[in-house]
């Protein structure tokens, strides 16, 4: 995985629980199964109100969102254990979540799936970015450099957790650091 994402971001505010990520209804889908995977992706935060978060995360009829960065406030991805909340975010297109705290097992599922690099922010960055705006995060670095103002923030740096990320998974990088035979 490069060190460096860029891309549009989507603000979220705290306590988003598992449910809003990807309501029960669509926990049906089976991730191991690539078409549904896919579309898994399409349902990814759709559980927000449309009165607080009026533009969409995922478009109608797209199974991919413009937004490969996340900014949320506290306690994202509270609720319940389904590891089907990181994964429909990566199915989506996600890459990053920069949030003010995790839920531990959320944090730990991102992880664990590979699917996303859960940083922790040190600015609540909820409050002082808007969704639209174009940031580039450096995993390496560990800072948002925020294209409109110029202004670069930090977050805590991933440590053991970067090289499971970045192997695609807790059973990828036991492959490929020989914990288990491939």
């Amino acid at each position: 995985m490069a060190s460096i994402v860029e891309g549009l971001i989507y603000v979220i505010r705290d306590n988003i629980d598992t449910d809003q990520i990807i309501p029960a209804q669509y926990l049906n889908l089976v991730p191991t199964i690539p078409e549904e995977y896919e579309k898994l992706g399409s349902y990814a935060l759709i559980g927000l109100p449309d009165i607080q978060y009026p533009t969409r995360f995922v478009k109608e009829g797209q199974l991919d969102t413009e937004f490969p960065i996340i900014v949320a406030g506290r306690n994202m991805g509270c609720g319940s254990s389904r590891e089907h909340a990181p994964i429909a975010l990566g199915s989506a297109g996600v890459k990053v979540v920069l949030a003010e705290s995790f839920a531990r097992i959320f944090f730990r599922n991102c992880v664990a799936t590979g699917e996303i690099y859960p940083c922790e922010s040190v600015d609540r960055l909820c409050d002082i970015l808007t969704t639209g705006q174009f940031v580039s995060v450096d995993l390496d670095a560990c800072t948002v450099f925020v294209r409109d103002t110029g202004v670069t923030y930090s977050f805590k740096p991933l440590g053991d957790v970067r090289p499971v990320v970045d192997a695609g998974g807790i059973f990828n990088y036991a492959r490929q650091t020989g914990m288990i035979s491939a």
